[in-house]
């Protein structure tokens, strides 16, 4: 799944290390999402939507590998 934590982070003038205290994690659980390489269960997926004002769906992008075509 692919997210966009990176840009907001950025945007918000955030660390890692700040986000993670923010929302109760590592920093490496911050990278680690960051990078692709472990997606969030649902209650962090709304903590880390929440810090930045967005909702998950504005957070995390699924992008599904068979997608079902009309």
């Amino acid at each position: 799944m692919n997210n966009r934590l990176r840009v907001l982070r950025a945007e918000a003038n955030w660390t890692q290390a700040q986000l993670a205290e923010i929302v109760g994690v590592s920093r490496q659980a911050i990278i680690a999402v960051e990078n692709g390489k472990y997606d969030p269960a649902l209650p962090l997926a709304f903590k880390l939507a929440r810090a930045f004002g967005k909702t998950v769906e504005e957070v995390f992008i699924w992008e599904d590998a068979n997608p079902e075509r009309d």
